[in-house]
């Protein structure tokens, strides 16, 4: 059974009646520029067909009740009274409530049943599936027209005021915005999308190593921290203002630390507006070096990989059909990704998850996957 029929089929019994719509919206991979997206840089995620689904009809009152299948749980908030109440899961549903609020959308309540498959903490943006399904409900429900940008922004203040993360806005974006068949060039300062195809013949796999991390609890804010210091330094607001000639002239004045952070983020975006011009050109080659140069960069400047992450990475690189491969996410555990040739990446898979296991002792996941479509309804 498909999560859109078991979605569906959960409502009927909870509600005695169908659901009035079914809304999706998908999780994402990376193919490159991570950590870029708040400092207002650029990234190339693609969506995944991992999503999060929601079964729902409007109610005539404030309420929203919602039942999640993956915990066994149901939250149950009035649009006139939201308040943090400790339930993981529902704070993603308040916290987007609260943000269009604040937004100055208009919403009506709704009942549904929500489940997912994107994994939790694996860095494929679990957290954004949620929230731009949970906004998809509300526009639904409440007649607002879908504007990929402005809902990309609701489901970032989600996470910056309500959950306590200090993230960029790039998961949200490529969750409301993405096109089917097509990665996306998001730059984070305009928030324009350029679509871009995988080279042909290529595939990407995701590879789950079976490692978990919490961004709230990680040293992810600290990055940020120190990324904003740097910006400080050089006197921008951004490092996406700093190019790799002013870095290397200013660079020795830096503490170390700060060189190292901002060294990942300025040629993070060069790497990743290269990785762009690449797929344009059907350059499989280029952008798999590509790929390559930024693990290397998010291991020993940025550091935010773990010994398994980079296991997993060199077994990828090693495999004859791979073309680059690197770790994806916020880092600090979860997926890597590696862009291989289609044709063999059903045995690529095979063989290194098997290397994988007995290196790691870990059971990973790996995943063939193609560009999906964003957010919308689907029922």
């Amino acid at each position: 059974m498909s999560l859109q029929q078991r979605v569906t089929s959960e409502f009927q019994k909870r509600f005695h009646a169908p659901p009035a719509r079914v809304v999706r919206a998908p999780g994402r991979v990376n193919l490159i520029g991570e950590h870029t997206d708040y400092n207002d840089g650029f990234v190339l995620p693609m969506a995944i067909e991992r999503a999060t689904y929601i079964a729902l009809r409007p109610r005539e009152d404030a309420y929203v009740v919602v039942h999640a299948l993956d915990f066994d749980d149901t939250a149950e908030f009035s649009l006139d009274d939201i308040a943090r109440r400790g339930l993981e899961w529902a704070e993603y549903v308040q916290g987007v409530a609260w943000a269009m609020q604040e937004d100055g959308y208009t919403l009506r309540g709704w009942e549904g049943v929500v489940s997912g498959d994107v994994p939790i903490g694996a860095g494929l943006s679990s957290s954004a599936a949620l929230e731009m399904a949970t906004a998809c409900a509300f526009a639904s429900v409440s007649g607002l027209v879908w504007d990929a940008a402005r809902m990309a922004k609701v489901g970032q203040r989600t996470e910056n005021g309500w959950i306590g993360v200090k993230s960029g806005i790039m998961d949200q974006m490529i969750s409301a915005g993405a096109v089917s068949g097509s990665a996306l060039l998001i730059d984070c300062r305009h928030l324009t999308l350029t679509p871009a195809p995988l080279p042909s013949g290529t595939a990407v796999v995701i590879l789950d190593t079976a490692t978990r991390r919490e961004l709230a609890d990680s040293k992810y804010n600290e990055r940020r921290e120190q990324c904003e210091a740097a910006a400080r330094f050089f006197g921008v607001s951004k490092l996406r203002d700093v190019d790799m000639t002013t870095f290397i002239a200013g660079a020795d004045q830096l503490e170390p630390l700060t060189r190292q952070r901002a060294r990942h983020v300025v040629s993070e975006n060069a790497r990743t507006l290269q990785a762009a011009a690449a797929m344009r050109a059907g350059d499989a080659h280029e952008l798999g070096k590509l790929m390559n140069g930024s693990h290397v960069s998010m291991r020993d400047d940025f550091a935010i990989s773990r010994w398994e992450i980079d296991r997993m990475v060199e077994l990828a690189q090693g495999h004859p059909g791979c073309y680059g491969a690197r770790m994806t996410g916020g880092g600090f555990g979860g997926c890597c990704l590696a862009l291989v040739r289609a044709e063999q990446a059903a045995a690529f898979a095979e063989s290194v998850s098997r290397d994988y296991s007995a290196a790691t002792g870990l059971t990973p996941a790996l995943y063939i996957s193609q560009p999906s479509a964003g957010a919308g309804v689907v029922e």
